[in-house]
């Protein structure tokens, strides 16, 4: 039975194209909303999978698999319900498991081969759009200090421990996929403080500094990319990783240049951003603090970055998506493109990813953000790639089989 009461979260078969089933499944009943739609199809429709070698896949899959372990089998995926649950995925898991102990986990032939005999490759879709937009990030480097001293003055922060994170869906079922995040006061829950408000010293004398580092930019986009490295004076470096966000929508300062026609739209870049706060320093600061958002960091130990599921990622195979309609661990093909690394080109990226992490700035059935990894080479790229493409989900046979007619 289909729940109409403003929100709606359900999915509907709505028509059928030969042998391919198309499926519609949205969390808002507006003409306008996005919804997700989920075409089956077959591996000879996705563009170069056979020419991708999918064994570092395979090893991103297993990350993914050793974060199921520990569920019950009846938990559910996540996303809009589309992927099934953990029960559904054992099967898969385990034959990756076992090739991986052996020498076919290092054979692309062999692995592409389980690929096509566990999965059936599924389209994403918004409404009838079949592309998307997909971006890039990377795990920057920073210089700091654990103690607040000469050049080290912005602070990374820990997660305070006043603040509440909520996952509304765990109250509604039409608020899925929906969080929010504040602090009780009074006996209500009431909005954290915003980015201004902590960078001016809303969290000052709480000891909650985790490192300060040299740079206010730098920190900032530690902010976007949830995960970075920290060289420390004394010679060792500190991985830190997302640890909450102060519940503020994230406001995209890029989009803020461009309405004000400081960068050409077409320019739009990571790069082009820094250039402009670099030249502009009296404007910086308050640029900034345009976006509200503010990240929480840990100490992540000698592993990392860690995704939104809590696997390791794994550079040019790990994707961020948006969790509202898409469940975490699952393999995704991505047919797109990415700008080379000294950005006077762009290449093919058609390859066989997982989907481990989501963002604040990850928003839609067909939206993407490719980890890069660490170094020159990813910040470049990352920094650069606003690439349209299309996006597959490979869906255990069973799974797959309950979104035919007949399911």
């Amino acid at each position: 039975m289909i729940h109409r009461a403003g929100l709606v979260a359900a999915a509907v078969l709505v028509a059928a194209i030969g042998a391919a089933a198309v499926f519609w499944f949205w969390l808002e009943a507006e003409p306008d909303e996005d919804r997700l739609v989920l075409t089956p199809g077959r591996f000879a429709d996705l563009s170069g999978w056979a020419d991708d070698d999918p064994t570092d896949a395979l090893a991103a899959f297993l990350k993914s698999c050793n974060r199921f372990g520990p569920k019950p089998d009846d938990a559910a995926m996540g996303g809009t319900g589309y992927a099934g649950t953990v029960a559904d995925w054992r099967p898969a898991c385990d034959t990756a498991a076992a090739m991986s102990a052996g020498v076919a986990g290092n054979d692309p032939s062999a692995v592409r081969t389980f690929f096509e005999q566990a999965f059936v490759p599924v389209l994403a879709a918004n409404n009838r759009e079949e592309e998307g937009l997909f971006t890039g990030y990377y795990e920057p480097s920073l210089n700091g200090s654990r103690a607040r001293q000469g050049p080290f003055q912005v602070p990374l922060h820990i997660r305070p421990p006043d603040l509440i994170a909520v996952d509304l869906g765990k109250f509604r079922e039409d608020l899925r996929g929906r969080r929010i995040a504040g602090r009780i006061q009074g006996g209500d829950l009431v909005p954290y403080a915003d980015r201004t408000a902590i960078e001016t010293g809303a969290l000052a004398g709480r000891s909650l500094e985790l490192v300060w580092v040299d740079n206010p930019v730098d920190a900032f986009f530690l902010h976007i990319q949830g995960s970075g490295r920290v060289q420390l004076q004394d010679g060792d470096v500190l991985r830190v990783g997302y640890a909450g966000q102060n519940g503020h929508p994230y406001v995209s300062i890029g989009r803020a240049l461009i309405d004000r026609g400081a960068v050409p739209r077409e320019e739009m870049s990571m790069q082009s951003i820094r250039r402009w706060l670099a030249d502009n320093p009296d404007g910086a600061a308050d640029l900034m603090r345009e976006n509200p958002s503010y990240v929480f960091f840990r100490d992540l130990g000698p592993d990392g970055p860690l995704g939104a599921q809590g696997a390791v990622l794994t550079p040019e195979r790990s994707l961020a998506v948006d969790r509202k309609f898409h469940a975490l661990g699952v393999p995704v093909w991505l047919d797109g493109a990415a700008p080379t690394a000294d950005g006077q080109a762009e290449q093919p990226l058609r390859r066989l990813m997982v989907a481990q992490d989501t963002g604040g700035a990850i928003r839609g059935p067909v939206r993407g953000d490719v980890f890069w990894g660490h170094g020159e080479d990813a910040a470049s790229i990352a920094g650069r790639m606003q690439h349209e493409g299309r996006l597959w989900f490979l869906l255990p046979r069973d799974v797959a089989a309950r979104l035919t007619p007949s399911g």
